[in-house]
Protein backbone atom coordinates (compact mmCIF):
# COMPACT_ATOMS: atom_id res chain seq x y z
CA UNK A 1 0.00 0.00 0.00
CA UNK A 2 1.54 3.60 -0.29
CA UNK A 3 2.57 4.95 2.42
CA UNK A 4 1.68 7.91 4.28
CA UNK A 5 3.89 11.49 3.23
CA UNK A 6 4.90 12.99 6.67
CA UNK A 7 3.36 15.97 6.00
CA UNK A 8 -0.28 14.74 5.74
CA UNK A 9 -1.28 16.42 9.15
CA UNK A 10 -4.79 15.36 7.93
CA UNK A 11 -4.59 11.16 8.35
CA UNK A 12 -5.89 9.99 11.80
CA UNK A 13 -3.99 6.84 13.18
CA UNK A 14 -5.56 4.91 15.50
CA UNK A 15 -3.94 3.55 18.53
CA UNK A 16 -4.45 0.72 20.91
CA UNK A 17 -3.17 0.53 24.27
CA UNK A 18 -2.20 4.24 24.62
CA UNK A 19 -2.26 4.17 28.17
CA UNK A 20 0.61 1.57 28.25
CA UNK A 21 5.15 1.74 28.81
CA UNK A 22 5.01 1.81 24.52
CA UNK A 23 1.55 2.48 23.22
CA UNK A 24 2.00 6.05 25.00
CA UNK A 25 5.24 6.77 23.02
CA UNK A 26 3.56 5.85 19.73
CA UNK A 27 1.11 7.89 20.15
CA UNK A 28 3.29 10.92 21.43
CA UNK A 29 5.81 9.97 17.97
CA UNK A 30 2.62 10.59 16.35
CA UNK A 31 1.27 13.07 17.96
CA UNK A 32 4.64 15.00 17.74
CA UNK A 33 4.86 14.87 13.86
CA UNK A 34 1.80 16.40 13.24
CA UNK A 35 -0.75 13.47 12.81
CA UNK A 36 -4.16 12.91 14.50
CA UNK A 37 -4.37 10.22 17.38
CA UNK A 38 -7.65 8.41 18.41
CA UNK A 39 -6.38 6.05 21.22
CA UNK A 40 -8.01 3.33 22.85
CA UNK A 41 -8.05 2.02 26.61
CA UNK A 42 -10.20 -0.09 28.61
CA UNK A 43 -11.82 2.40 31.02
CA UNK A 44 -12.41 6.19 31.85
CA UNK A 45 -10.30 6.23 35.36
CA UNK A 46 -7.24 4.86 32.39
CA UNK A 47 -8.16 7.59 30.59
CA UNK A 48 -7.68 10.75 32.68
CA UNK A 49 -3.61 10.69 32.80
CA UNK A 50 -3.80 10.46 29.16
CA UNK A 51 -5.76 13.89 28.45
CA UNK A 52 -3.59 15.45 30.96
CA UNK A 53 -0.58 14.10 28.67
CA UNK A 54 -1.74 15.35 25.78
CA UNK A 55 -3.98 18.42 26.66
CA UNK A 56 -1.96 20.16 24.53
CA UNK A 57 -2.73 18.49 21.11
CA UNK A 58 -6.20 19.69 21.95
CA UNK A 59 -8.69 18.23 19.54
CA UNK A 60 -6.21 16.31 17.49
CA UNK A 61 -6.04 13.44 20.58
CA UNK A 62 -9.11 11.58 21.12
CA UNK A 63 -10.32 8.97 23.68
CA UNK A 64 -12.58 5.64 23.21
CA UNK A 65 -13.17 3.48 26.20
CA UNK A 66 -12.93 -0.01 24.92
CA UNK A 67 -13.69 -2.12 28.25
CA UNK A 68 -12.74 -5.79 26.77
CA UNK A 69 -10.80 -5.93 23.52
CA UNK A 70 -11.84 -9.93 23.31
CA UNK A 71 -15.07 -9.55 22.62
CA UNK A 72 -16.46 -9.59 19.17
CA UNK A 73 -16.60 -6.31 17.79
CA UNK A 74 -14.59 -4.37 20.58
CA UNK A 75 -12.98 -2.42 18.08
CA UNK A 76 -15.54 -1.34 15.46
CA UNK A 77 -16.41 2.34 16.51
CA UNK A 78 -12.95 2.56 17.46
CA UNK A 79 -11.70 1.87 13.57
CA UNK A 80 -14.38 4.13 11.93
CA UNK A 81 -12.85 7.20 10.06
CA UNK A 82 -8.76 6.66 11.03
CA UNK A 83 -6.62 6.20 8.47
CA UNK A 84 -3.96 3.52 9.76
CA UNK A 85 -3.62 1.62 13.36
CA UNK A 86 -0.87 0.75 15.60
CA UNK A 87 -2.27 -2.25 17.26
CA UNK A 88 0.09 -2.02 20.85
CA UNK A 89 -2.37 -3.12 23.14
CA UNK A 90 -1.51 -6.80 24.35
CA UNK A 91 -1.41 -8.35 28.06
CA UNK A 92 2.55 -9.03 30.33
CA UNK A 93 1.89 -10.56 32.96
CA UNK A 94 4.46 -13.30 33.74
CA UNK A 95 2.88 -14.36 37.10
CA UNK A 96 -0.17 -15.87 35.43
CA UNK A 97 -0.98 -19.29 36.06
CA UNK A 98 -3.87 -19.76 33.44
CA UNK A 99 -1.56 -19.58 29.85
CA UNK A 100 -4.49 -18.79 28.37
CA UNK A 101 -5.21 -16.04 30.50
CA UNK A 102 -2.31 -14.27 28.48
CA UNK A 103 -2.86 -16.14 25.03
CA UNK A 104 -6.47 -15.23 25.07
CA UNK A 105 -6.65 -11.60 25.24
CA UNK A 106 -3.52 -11.25 23.20
CA UNK A 107 -5.15 -13.47 20.33
CA UNK A 108 -8.18 -12.32 19.84
CA UNK A 109 -7.56 -8.37 20.64
CA UNK A 110 -5.29 -9.10 17.34
CA UNK A 111 -7.83 -10.82 15.24
CA UNK A 112 -10.70 -8.72 16.57
CA UNK A 113 -9.27 -5.90 15.56
CA UNK A 114 -8.23 -6.94 11.81
CA UNK A 115 -12.07 -7.69 11.83
CA UNK A 116 -12.89 -4.60 13.03
CA UNK A 117 -11.23 -3.16 10.26
CA UNK A 118 -12.30 -5.11 7.78
CA UNK A 119 -15.68 -4.58 8.79
CA UNK A 120 -15.37 -0.48 8.95
CA UNK A 121 -12.14 0.39 8.54
CA UNK A 122 -13.03 1.64 5.41
CA UNK A 123 -10.18 4.72 5.34
CA UNK A 124 -7.47 2.14 6.66
CA UNK A 125 -4.46 2.06 4.57
CA UNK A 126 -2.06 0.23 6.93
CA UNK A 127 -2.14 -1.59 10.17
CA UNK A 128 1.40 -1.89 12.42
CA UNK A 129 1.22 -4.29 14.43
CA UNK A 130 3.68 -4.75 17.88
CA UNK A 131 4.31 -8.50 18.38
CA UNK A 132 7.74 -9.02 19.76
CA UNK A 133 10.76 -11.20 19.28
CA UNK A 134 9.33 -13.63 22.01
CA UNK A 135 7.52 -14.66 18.60
CA UNK A 136 10.64 -15.43 16.98
CA UNK A 137 13.18 -17.05 19.31
CA UNK A 138 14.22 -20.09 20.65
CA UNK A 139 16.30 -21.34 23.30
CA UNK A 140 19.05 -23.42 22.16
CA UNK A 141 22.55 -24.58 23.82
CA UNK A 142 24.35 -22.79 21.09
CA UNK A 143 24.36 -19.27 20.03
CA UNK A 144 22.33 -18.48 17.67
CA UNK A 145 21.33 -15.84 14.83
CA UNK A 146 17.68 -14.86 14.50
CA UNK A 147 15.82 -13.24 11.66
CA UNK A 148 12.46 -12.52 10.42
CA UNK A 149 12.01 -15.93 8.69
CA UNK A 150 11.94 -17.77 12.01
CA UNK A 151 9.10 -18.82 14.28
CA UNK A 152 9.08 -19.80 17.75
CA UNK A 153 7.76 -23.49 17.55
CA UNK A 154 9.70 -24.58 20.78
CA UNK A 155 7.18 -22.36 23.18
CA UNK A 156 3.92 -23.62 21.22
CA UNK A 157 5.28 -27.74 21.85
CA UNK A 158 5.72 -26.42 25.33
CA UNK A 159 2.69 -25.32 25.91
CA UNK A 160 1.17 -28.03 24.19
CA UNK A 161 3.03 -30.76 27.06
CA UNK A 162 2.71 -28.39 29.97
CA UNK A 163 4.74 -29.13 33.26
CA UNK A 164 7.38 -27.47 34.66
CA UNK A 165 8.55 -25.68 31.60
CA UNK A 166 5.91 -23.41 30.95
CA UNK A 167 7.26 -21.31 32.53
CA UNK A 168 5.93 -17.10 32.90
CA UNK A 169 8.26 -16.05 30.09
CA UNK A 170 7.04 -19.43 28.19
CA UNK A 171 3.31 -18.58 28.33
CA UNK A 172 4.45 -14.92 27.25
CA UNK A 173 6.02 -16.27 24.18
CA UNK A 174 3.39 -18.55 23.03
CA UNK A 175 0.90 -15.70 23.61
CA UNK A 176 2.83 -13.29 21.47
CA UNK A 177 3.77 -16.27 18.55
CA UNK A 178 -0.01 -17.32 18.35
CA UNK A 179 -1.24 -13.71 18.16
CA UNK A 180 1.36 -12.88 15.01
CA UNK A 181 0.58 -16.48 13.48
CA UNK A 182 -3.15 -15.36 14.18
CA UNK A 183 -2.67 -12.06 12.42
CA UNK A 184 -0.95 -13.15 9.31
CA UNK A 185 -3.21 -15.53 8.61
CA UNK A 186 -5.96 -13.62 9.16
CA UNK A 187 -4.44 -11.49 6.41
CA UNK A 188 -3.42 -13.95 4.23
CA UNK A 189 -7.02 -15.72 4.16
CA UNK A 190 -8.80 -12.17 3.71
CA UNK A 191 -6.87 -10.90 0.43
CA UNK A 192 -9.19 -10.80 -1.82
CA UNK A 193 -11.65 -8.66 0.98
CA UNK A 194 -8.99 -6.28 2.11
CA UNK A 195 -7.67 -2.97 0.60
CA UNK A 196 -4.30 -2.06 3.30
CA UNK A 197 -1.61 -4.09 4.41
CA UNK A 198 0.17 -5.26 8.00
CA UNK A 199 3.14 -4.84 9.06
CA UNK A 200 4.77 -6.10 12.46
CA UNK A 201 7.51 -4.89 14.64
CA UNK A 202 9.45 -7.35 16.50
CA UNK A 203 11.58 -5.52 19.22
CA UNK A 204 13.60 -7.60 21.72
CA UNK A 205 13.72 -5.98 25.83
CA UNK A 206 12.61 -2.28 25.40
CA UNK A 207 13.97 0.58 28.07
CA UNK A 208 13.69 4.24 27.95
CA UNK A 209 11.99 6.64 30.27
CA UNK A 210 8.14 6.36 31.46
CA UNK A 211 5.09 8.73 30.47
CA UNK A 212 2.25 6.67 31.07
CA UNK A 213 0.89 6.30 34.69
CA UNK A 214 2.65 4.74 37.35
CA UNK A 215 2.96 5.34 40.82
CA UNK A 216 5.72 3.45 42.33
CA UNK A 217 8.71 1.59 40.20
CA UNK A 218 6.90 -1.90 40.99
CA UNK A 219 4.37 -0.64 38.82
CA UNK A 220 5.95 -0.10 35.61
CA UNK A 221 5.80 -2.15 32.70
CA UNK A 222 7.94 -6.06 33.42
CA UNK A 223 10.86 -4.69 31.53
CA UNK A 224 11.42 -1.47 33.23
CA UNK A 225 10.74 -2.98 36.36
CA UNK A 226 13.94 -5.34 35.44
CA UNK A 227 16.17 -2.59 34.52
CA UNK A 228 15.06 -0.43 37.67
CA UNK A 229 15.43 -3.81 40.04
CA UNK A 230 19.03 -5.01 38.38
CA UNK A 231 20.72 -1.23 37.29
CA UNK A 232 18.92 0.62 40.33
CA UNK A 233 17.92 -1.66 43.43
CA UNK A 234 19.59 -5.16 42.44
CA UNK A 235 20.26 -5.13 46.60
CA UNK A 236 16.45 -6.30 46.75
CA UNK A 237 16.67 -8.18 43.66
CA UNK A 238 18.92 -10.68 44.49
CA UNK A 239 21.48 -9.39 41.54
CA UNK A 240 25.13 -10.84 42.26
CA UNK A 241 28.40 -9.02 41.04
CA UNK A 242 28.67 -12.09 38.82
CA UNK A 243 24.68 -11.60 37.85
CA UNK A 244 25.65 -8.19 36.65
CA UNK A 245 28.64 -8.94 34.13
CA UNK A 246 27.58 -12.13 32.60
CA UNK A 247 23.72 -11.85 32.32
CA UNK A 248 21.80 -9.95 29.59
CA UNK A 249 20.15 -10.13 25.99
CA UNK A 250 20.94 -10.38 22.34
CA UNK A 251 19.09 -7.28 21.62
CA UNK A 252 17.29 -3.83 23.37
CA UNK A 253 15.65 -0.33 21.79
CA UNK A 254 14.45 2.91 23.68
CA UNK A 255 11.26 3.20 23.66
CA UNK A 256 11.22 6.32 22.14
CA UNK A 257 13.13 4.63 18.60
CA UNK A 258 10.70 1.87 18.55
CA UNK A 259 8.01 4.39 18.60
CA UNK A 260 9.39 5.95 15.64
CA UNK A 261 9.72 2.79 13.97
CA UNK A 262 6.21 2.34 14.50
CA UNK A 263 5.54 6.09 12.88
CA UNK A 264 7.89 4.67 10.01
CA UNK A 265 5.93 1.96 9.66
CA UNK A 266 3.45 4.25 8.44
CA UNK A 267 5.61 6.23 6.54
CA UNK A 268 7.77 3.98 4.15
CA UNK A 269 6.12 1.64 1.27
CA UNK A 270 9.01 -0.80 1.83
CA UNK A 271 7.73 -1.75 5.53
CA UNK A 272 4.44 -3.01 4.04
CA UNK A 273 3.66 -6.84 4.41
CA UNK A 274 6.73 -7.36 6.44
CA UNK A 275 7.80 -8.89 9.75
CA UNK A 276 10.43 -5.96 11.08
CA UNK A 277 13.12 -7.03 13.92
CA UNK A 278 13.84 -3.53 15.63
CA UNK A 279 17.02 -4.02 17.75
CA UNK A 280 20.22 -2.34 18.68
CA UNK A 281 22.69 -4.72 19.22
CA UNK A 282 23.44 -7.11 22.42
CA UNK A 283 23.99 -5.88 25.70
CA UNK A 284 24.68 -6.95 29.35
CA UNK A 285 23.18 -5.93 32.74
CA UNK A 286 26.65 -4.50 33.79
CA UNK A 287 26.79 -2.22 30.67
CA UNK A 288 23.83 -0.62 32.21
CA UNK A 289 25.31 -0.70 35.23
CA UNK A 290 28.61 1.24 34.35
CA UNK A 291 27.03 4.00 32.25
CA UNK A 292 24.82 4.66 35.32
CA UNK A 293 27.76 4.78 37.85
CA UNK A 294 29.56 7.78 34.78
CA UNK A 295 26.30 10.15 34.66
CA UNK A 296 27.43 13.92 34.32
CA UNK A 297 25.91 15.38 36.75
CA UNK A 298 25.05 12.37 38.78
CA UNK A 299 21.28 11.76 39.77
CA UNK A 300 20.64 13.05 43.59
CA UNK A 301 20.62 9.69 45.54
CA UNK A 302 18.33 7.99 48.30
CA UNK A 303 21.65 5.54 48.42
CA UNK A 304 24.46 4.66 46.29
CA UNK A 305 24.19 3.18 42.84
CA UNK A 306 25.59 -0.81 42.21
CA UNK A 307 28.60 -0.83 40.66
CA UNK A 308 29.08 -4.90 40.18
CA UNK A 309 31.74 -5.89 37.74
CA UNK A 310 32.79 -2.88 36.63
CA UNK A 311 33.88 -2.53 32.86
CA UNK A 312 33.57 -6.73 32.68
CA UNK A 313 34.21 -7.85 28.97
CA UNK A 314 31.10 -6.37 27.06
CA UNK A 315 28.68 -9.20 25.88
CA UNK A 316 29.10 -11.73 23.01
CA UNK A 317 28.24 -15.16 21.94
CA UNK A 318 31.75 -16.38 22.44
CA UNK A 319 31.55 -15.77 26.39
CA UNK A 320 28.07 -14.92 27.28
CA UNK A 321 25.30 -17.25 26.35
CA UNK A 322 22.72 -15.10 24.26
CA UNK A 323 20.38 -15.32 21.18
CA UNK A 324 21.25 -12.48 18.64
CA UNK A 325 19.11 -11.08 15.74
CA UNK A 326 19.63 -10.19 12.27
CA UNK A 327 18.33 -6.67 11.91
CA UNK A 328 19.08 -6.05 7.92
CA UNK A 329 15.46 -5.69 7.36
CA UNK A 330 15.52 -2.55 9.68
CA UNK A 331 17.77 -0.96 8.46
CA UNK A 332 17.06 -1.05 4.97
CA UNK A 333 13.34 -0.12 5.82
CA UNK A 334 13.98 2.58 8.44
CA UNK A 335 16.00 5.23 8.97
CA UNK A 336 16.83 5.40 12.77
CA UNK A 337 19.43 6.86 14.43
CA UNK A 338 18.92 4.54 17.70
CA UNK A 339 20.20 5.91 21.24
CA UNK A 340 23.04 4.30 22.94
CA UNK A 341 23.30 3.02 26.22
CA UNK A 342 24.65 5.81 27.93
CA UNK A 343 21.91 7.98 26.53
CA UNK A 344 18.75 5.65 27.61
CA UNK A 345 20.43 5.37 31.14
CA UNK A 346 20.69 9.29 31.27
CA UNK A 347 17.03 9.83 30.54
CA UNK A 348 16.12 6.48 32.58
CA UNK A 349 17.93 7.94 35.46
CA UNK A 350 16.62 11.59 35.22
CA UNK A 351 13.26 10.02 34.55
CA UNK A 352 13.51 8.17 38.00
CA UNK A 353 14.82 11.13 39.62
CA UNK A 354 11.94 13.32 38.99
CA UNK A 355 9.66 10.91 40.30
CA UNK A 356 11.25 10.29 43.70
CA UNK A 357 12.53 6.67 42.76
CA UNK A 358 15.98 7.04 43.42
Amino acid sequence: MPAFQPADTNRKIHVSGTNGFIGIWVARTLLERGYSVRSTVRADAKAEHLRKVFSEYGDKHEIVIVPDITKEGAFDEAVKGVHAVEHVASPVDLALEDPYELINPAVKGTVGMLQSVLNHGTSIQRIVITSSVAAVIHDDPTPLIFDESDWNEQCLEILARGGPQLTGPMKYRASKTLAEKAAWKFWEDNQTKIKWDIVVINPPYVFGPTIHEAASPSALNVSTVEWYNYVVRPTSSGATNEFLATTGSGGWVDVRDLAEAHVQSLEREAAGSKRIIVSVGAWKWQDFVDEANTISPPPKLSRPLPVGNPRSESANPATVHMLQYNTDRAKTVFEIQYRTISETTRDMLVDFESKGWL
